[in-house]
């Protein structure tokens, strides 16, 4: 279906809505996806895919976030008494996809907080605190460099799965545990060991723009809890990435890694250079 609003077309296809400025060579200029992709929903839990880039929530009422979506899919359960009307106990980044689990009542909340606290160690990894050089976006670096300001403890578990090449570049496909959860840490921890993340904008000094995305994937999220244990996963998102040749593979995704290190898991894909 096509209807002229002015000088754009507004076109839904397949729940997708595409909005295009027919006086510049049909170029796309505004999309998204009209729906949730619910993966799990019970009366204590949704648990969705976030897609990429794309906020949890923000301030803009007009902008299109986790909280909107959830607002048009779930009307009924929003809570006029929360900032932002949905409990979010844990996040992924605005590049980052994946796995995101939203609690549907305060002790649903207070579980899933509690589940992710204690699953944290004191061992340290890396150090690592806000960048003061930015002021314009957020970003974060290690005790290493001396513009950090009051560094906390990182730890992150790497395991490597493929190796191959990506757009002529030497890449590894990994799959991360991430034992803390600090502010763009996995980002943090793969740039600081010389391996920024493919499409990672923010990390690789904006140099890196022609993927179509950061290459960062919650694939699984493991949550023991007195009401119900949750153990979400999708699939692979990077099976068939596009400019991706796996040349070595090293280890499967399969439950036997999944059993060694439990807990939430992340796929993705890093330069070597």
């Amino acid at each position: 279906m096509v209807k002229i609003i002015s000088k754009l077309y507004l076109i839904f296809v397949n729940k997708v809505v595409i909005l295009v400025d027919i006086f510049s060579f049909y170029k796309v200029i505004y999309f998204f996806h009209t729906r949730l992709k619910v993966l799990y929903n019970s009366n204590n839990f949704i648990v969705i895919d976030k897609q990429a880039d794309m906020k949890i929530n923000s301030n803009n009422i007009k902008e299109r976030t986790v909280q909107t979506l959830l607002k048009e899919e779930f009307p009924l359960i929003a809570n006029e008494k929360l900032f932002h009307e949905y409990y979010f106990p844990h996040r992924l980044d605005f590049a980052t996809s994946g796995v995101m689990c939203i609690p549907l009542h305060k002790q649903a909340c207070q579980l899933t907080s509690k589940a992710f606290f204690y699953k944290r160690k004191p061992k340290i990894l890396y150090c690592y605190s806000e960048d003061t050089r930015e002021q314009n976006i957020q970003k974060m670096c290690t005790t290493k460099s001396k513009y950090c300001i009051k560094p906390r403890e990182a730890r992150t578990i790497f395991v490597v799965l493929e190796n191959g090449i990506y757009d002529n570049y030497p890449a590894t496909k990994i799959l991360i545990k991430p034992i803390t959860g600090r502010r763009h840490q996995i980002r943090v921890h793969c740039t600081y060991l010389g391996h920024t993340i493919v499409g990672d904008y923010t990390y690789s000094n904006r140099k890196d723009v022609e993927p179509p995305r950061m290459f960062l994937h919650c694939i699984r999220l493991v949550l023991p809890n007195p009401l119900e244990s949750l153990d979400i996963h999708t699939s692979d998102p990077f099976l068939n990435v596009k400019n991706w040749k796996p040349i070595h593979k090293i280890n499967d995704i399969n439950n036997i890694m999944y059993n060694k290190y439990n807990g939430v898991f992340y796929n993705l894909y890093i330069i070597i250079p």
